[in-house]
């Protein structure tokens, strides 16, 4: 095995060199006679009696249900639970608490997805005409007593009604997945919310477990003032039990108890790592043998199974090797065949998505991220219902959707961030292994590690036993936010609010002595001086007046909240966008969406001469405005044709398989691009009293990119998602 390499920093474990992931060419390897025969450990015996599907019982909450609830009566609450414990239950009755007293209520999630199942959700428990919803792209009964949405949408709503002098109209908040608190990219808006928030609105927060909810509750109780109050479950509802399968196909338990209760690893195991040259199971066209794998979880009543792989072209050709290792009977294959019919004949892309085969004939799917939203979707509708034998997933699959299994089968203890591979923390891996066991179908659920060059069993075992790791803030200062403020706050209020972060709180009670006193002055100091030094520069460039308050371009530049409002509000401006060409005007703000570097280099017919020249007007007209920007200090992204090139291609009626092929882009990240593109578009189509023809294109140019397939409904209850 690869032992770590304590010259790495920190002494974290370095992995052997490794490049952004391309493909399959990990697994490229030799052996491919050696087989698989399923076998298992003798010690497993009994662990595998263990299987089955418990007994139908009355549901009966649990005591940290019924006490979040008890709480929420008299103060705020951060409820702490494993994945699948049943943190929803705990949201609806305090929600039913005050639907029944005539109070309103709001549910804010991280993710669109979680937000469309929600008002499914609720809706069949409060009534279809009592539940709204508000995210990007839908607005739906915006006025019912319930409103489930995305946070940005909730704080959004807080910077109005901060505006507007009023408080916000609700009686309650629930912030579901509150650990993203501490999200690299959107923990700000969780933490702008909680700061924002009326202490007279109670906030429940549910959250995945975390280290330090203690020190969440009491900041919140500081800044607040009022009471909040930790709630937390660490016990699975369905015990995990991990494994290890050797390259023979014997399954052995990764740890034995030893001595004063700790766990060690078991002795095979330690002499499979023990080897000079790590093991391998044989590879199968480059890849893990997906087939005898899951011949092996069969023998052992281990199905179904979820794959975690890598990357997105691995999930995908693994489909292949799954095809006649779990049989289905003709009648499987006719409920699945009738199942995924029903799902998709309301979307003709869908019913003819290349992936189906594998649906209905090998009961396994893939899923990640280069995929539809409605392929997704139906992918983790049948594997909810029990359809599926398998689900070939990346690693975002663990957050955000409910479809567990009896195993989750892994192969590597390192995860691609973007940038470089780095090792695994115990929070990633708890979030894996939280889809191993289904609740109410499952007695015992496992984590099944397989060993390879990436795989650090020694690391794994000391995740698995650590506690998740703690939230830190994320707050920082962009242009929006403090347009936004300024709407409603002095710079010195303004300087307040800073000091309510979460960041600062943390040091104000760790300061016992001097030194950290002067952390606790230097975290703030440097969140002032960003707030100024953002200030200046909107009153260089006429957004805010010498008195510190928004001029009239300021005012209607904070509706523009998105990622680059200053750019956006420049544009509009200087009239350069492409008024009246509701294509052209798709195009320019996919430029501005954009976050990734592409290569533009493309065939000249693929970018019509007259976009070039309109973003090539617009990169010039701004060139002034953008150098003043980065001589303060502050990003400007570059123009790329090629998403403006695509887009415009999608605008403009180009057949959807077409854009896909001519400009190689998977179709989940293109119809990604045509989302947030259209998000951004909303921003300036809400401008009809300042900027009228730029509102009526954006608003045209929204209905031309969000069309099948990048927004299709699926059959039965699922059309409205």
């Amino acid at each position: 095995m690869n032992k770590p390499n304590r010259s790495a920093p920190g002494g974290r474990r370095r992995y052997p060199s490794r490049r952004k992931p391309q493909g399959n060419k990990q697994y490229r390897r030799t052996d491919r006679h050696v087989q698989i025969s399923p076998g298992a450990d003798p010690q497993l015996k009994a662990v595998f009696s263990g299987i089955g599907v418990p007994k139908n019982k009355p549901f009966k909450p649990d005591r940290f249900q019924t006490e979040a609830v008890a709480v929420m009566a008299e103060s705020d609450c951060l409820v702490t639970a494993p994945t699948g414990a049943g943190k929803t239950w705990i949201a609806v009755q305090t929600i039913r608490r005050t639907f029944e007293k005539g109070g309103r209520a709001w549910y804010a999630s991280p993710l669109k997805a979680l937000t469309n199942s929600k008002l499914i959700e609720f809706s069949g428990i409060f009534g279809p005409e009592n539940v709204g919803i508000l995210t990007g792209d839908r607005k739906e009964s915006p006025d019912a007593p319930i409103i489930v949405g995305t946070t940005e949408i909730l704080r959004n709503q807080l910077y109005d009604a901060m505006h507007q002098g009023v408080s916000l109209n609700t009686d309650l908040v629930v912030l579901d997945e509150a650990h993203f608190l501490g999200d690299e990219e959107r923990g700000v808006v969780w933490e702008e919310t909680m700061i924002y928030l009326p202490p007279r609105i109670p906030l429940l927060m549910l959250s995945a477990t975390v280290g330090n909810a203690g020190a969440i509750a009491d900041w919140l109780t500081a800044i607040r003032g009022r009471p909040c109050r930790v709630v937390a479950e660490t016990q699975r509802p369905v015990p995990l039990y991990p494994m290890v399968l050797h390259p023979s196909g014997t399954l052995l338990p990764l740890t034995v108890k030893g001595g004063r209760g700790a766990k060690a690893l078991h002795k095979k195991v330690e002499r499979l790592i023990g080897q000079k040259k790590q093991p391998e199971p044989p590879r199968r066209r480059g890849l893990p043998p997906f087939g005898d794998i899951l011949r092996v979880l069969k023998a052992y009543d281990l199905l179904p199974a979820i794959f975690f792989l890598k990357s997105r072209s691995d999930c995908d050709a693994a489909l292949n090797l799954c095809h006649g290792a779990v049989p289905l009977t003709d009648e499987k294959k006719a409920e699945l065949f009738d199942r995924v019919r029903a799902l998709t004949d309301s979307s003709p892309h869908l019913a003819q998505h290349r992936q189906r085969i594998h649906l209905e004939q090998a009961g396994v799917g893939a899923h990640h991220s280069g995929h539809l939203p409605g392929w997704k979707l139906v992918v983790e509708r049948l594997m909810s219902e029990g359809l599926l034998t398998a689900v070939l997933a990346t690693s975002t699959v663990a957050a955000g959707v409910n479809f567990p299994a009896r195993t989750m089968v892994f192969f590597n203890s390192d995860r691609f961030n973007g940038t470089e591979f780095i090792p695994l923390d115990a929070t990633q891996l708890h979030q894996m292994t939280g889809r191993a066991g289904r609740r109410g179908m499952d007695k015992i659920g496992f984590a099944l590690a397989v060993p390879g060059r990436y795989m650090d069993l020694r690391l794994v075992a000391r995740l698995l036993a650590s506690r998740p790791g703690k939230v830190h803030s994320r707050i920082r200062i962009n242009f929006s936010m403090v347009l936004n403020l300024l709407l409603s706050h002095t710079p010195a209020q303004v300087e307040e609010l800073l000091k309510r972060s979460f960041a600062t709180w943390l040091l104000i009670a760790k300061a016992e002595d001097s030194r950290q006193k002067s952390r606790m002055a230097d975290v703030h100091e440097v969140l002032w001086e960003d707030f100024l030094r953002h200030l200046d520069f909107l009153k260089e460039t006429g957004f805010v007046d010498g008195d510190d308050r928004l001029t009239e371009d300021g005012v209607w530049a904070s509706q523009l909240r998105v990622d680059q409002p200053l750019i956006v509000a420049e544009c509009l401006r200087q009239g350069l966008l492409p008024d009246g060409d509701a294509a052209q005007m798709a195009g320019v703000f996919a430029c501005m969406v954009n976050e990734r570097e592409t290569d533009d280099r493309m065939e000249g017919r693929l970018v019509p001469n007259r976009l070039k020249r309109t973003v090539g007007r617009i990169q010039k007209k701004l060139t002034g405005f953008a150098r003043h920007m980065k001589s303060r200090g502050f990003d400007v992204r570059p123009f790329y044709l090629r998403p403006a090139a695509m887009t415009h291609a999608w605008a403009s009626g180009y057949p959807w398989e077409n854009v896909i092929k001519e400009y190689g882009m998977a179709e989940g990240n293109l119809a990604m691009l045509m989302m947030r593109t259209a998000d951004n578009l909303r921003h300036a189509a809400n401008l009809v009293d300042v900027f009228p023809e730029s509102a009526a294109t954006a608003r045209e140019a929204i209905g031309l990119i969000m069309k099948e397939p990048v927004v299709e409904g699926t059959d039965e209850d699922e059309a409205d998602r």
